[in-house]
């Protein structure tokens, strides 16, 4: 099935606040404690999520007019990409992470930084992003990755 990609408005919250919590509760419990996954699903609820909305640049994917994946930039960070669980694996994450790229570049960002998941290092690498450092927050473990935009 078909899906766009398109700037994420205040409307929007509650159901990128769904795929988040989808997304931690199913995919990323795999990696992390359930300690963590409540400890990071606090950081996006509605109300945090219109307020990263506010001041991000935010970008959702669409499919059959349900949100199915999510990703923000804030200037050279890249931010929050989570994909709903069933919508996995069908190029949704590519597709957002492209229009962040291109959204950069627009901007003048030379190269783009995030913190990844454990779950995400494979799907980061596969789109060029190289390891920086790994950081420990508590128990929580997140690894610090960049690529040069062309």
């Amino acid at each position: 099935m078909a899906f766009e990609i398109r700037p994420a408005t205040a409307d929007d919250a509650a159901e990128i606040s769904h795929v988040v919590l989808s997304a931690l509760h199913e995919s990323n419990a795999a990696d992390y404690s359930p300690e963590i996954i409540a400890r990071v699903a606090r950081s996006f609820t509605p109300e945090r999520v219109a307020a990263q909305i506010a001041t991000r640049q935010v970008f959702v994917a669409v499919e059959a007019g349900r949100i199915v994946g999510t990703a923000s930039r804030d200037g050279a960070v890249v931010r929050a990409v989570f994909i709903a669980p069933d919508a996995q694996r069908r190029g949704i994450g590519r597709a957002l992470m492209a229009d962040i790229e291109r959204a950069a570049r627009a901007a003048g960002v030379a190269k783009l930084t995030l913190q990844s998941s454990l779950t995400a290092v494979h799907f980061y690498g596969r789109l060029g992003f190289q390891v920086l450092t790994e950081l420990r927050h508590g128990d929580e473990r997140t690894i610090v990755m960049q690529r040069r935009l062309a």
